[in-house]
């Protein structure tokens, strides 16, 4: 099942985690699923990561609840998170995985690790704690 994200959203998701080096940078996604399964995003949240650290990240619980109340009201729905890695791959981290808690959430991850080439990648997170796989999804930058 394809996710279409907005090449604008991209950017800003991108610039935002530049800004906040040598922090991960942490965020929402909201969109619709469409009757075909695939997730279209409509808005990309940027949130602050309370831990201040370039290792992990935990979104500040307001600006969470403020940001899916506000996809609420303009008929989103909640569908993930995302978060960079300034140093590492584009792809879960074994704290990622045992922080997963939703199998139907997009875990979104940014690396930065090669200067002038972000990656970002999406995925869904399930299984038993101690065994969970992170599935990759096909994302699909589209133009606004």
């Amino acid at each position: 099942m394809p996710i279409f994200l907005k090449r604008s959203d991209f950017e800003k998701i991108r610039d935002y985690a530049v800004a906040q080096l040598p922090n991960e940078a942490c965020g929402l996604l909201a969109g619709v699923v469409r009757e075909d399964g695939a997730i279209a995003i409509e808005k990309a949240y940027l949130l602050t990561n309370v831990d201040q650290t370039n290792e992990h990240f935990s979104i500040d619980p307001r600006e969470q609840l403020k940001a899916v109340l506000d996809a609420r009201k303009n008929g989103l729905t909640p569908l993930g998170n995302w978060h960079s890695h300034p140093e590492t791959p584009s792809r879960p981290s074994e704290e990622d995985k045992r922080l997963a808690n939703d199998p139907k959430a997009i875990y979104a991850i940014l690396s930065l690790a090669e200067e002038g080439n972000p990656v970002l990648n999406a995925f869904r997170i399930e299984g038993s704690e101690g065994a969970r796989v992170a599935t990759k999804m096909d994302l699909i930058l589209t133009e606004d």
